[in-house]
């Protein structure tokens, strides 16, 4: 089998919602506190907005008659190299949401299972799904035989 990762996902909102306050909204947590670039793209006829968090990883936000809904925990996870990163973001995502009430967090206590322990949380901001935000810790001799990694 040849191996894939995580390229891209496209994300539908209602006709007239991704204004210009609206993308403005966006890039000031995905864009400043994420650090995702953000910028407009003309695709198949319509103003459309591009997150990237790399080169090679992209979400595209679009409107559509038949947009999505996410009312549960559907969520997109996202890996970072250290459990510290993981905790700098999560008090970074709290005082986003000291100023601004519509980004939910939910906390989790640490996820062990045997020797992997994974720190992670949930974080939703305007978009119609969750982000959990994680790092996953192997005890030496447990490590996957293949992961990938970002050079």
């Amino acid at each position: 089998m040849p191996t894939m990762r995580f390229n891209h996902m496209e994300l539908t909102f209602a006709p007239g919602t991704l204004d210009d306050l609206m993308r403005a909204d966006i890039k000031r947590f995905y864009g400043d506190v994420l650090g995702w670039g953000a910028s407009d793209l003309e695709l198949m006829g319509q103003r459309t907005y591009f997150l990237s968090p790399d080169d090679g990883q992209f979400i595209l936000l679009a409107e559509s008659d038949r947009h999505m809904q996410s009312p549960g925990y559907d969520h997109l996870g996202l890996l970072l190299d250290e459990r510290s990163q993981v905790d700098e973001l999560l008090e970074a995502c709290r005082k986003f949401q000291a100023t601004d009430d519509r980004m939910k967090i939910k906390e989790y206590d640490d996820l062990v299972t045997g020797p992997v322990n994974v720190r992670a949380f949930y974080v939703k901001y305007l978009l119609p799904i969750w982000f959990d935000i994680q790092h996953i810790a192997y005890e030496q001799g447990s490590e996957p035989a293949r992961r990938w990694h970002y050079a």
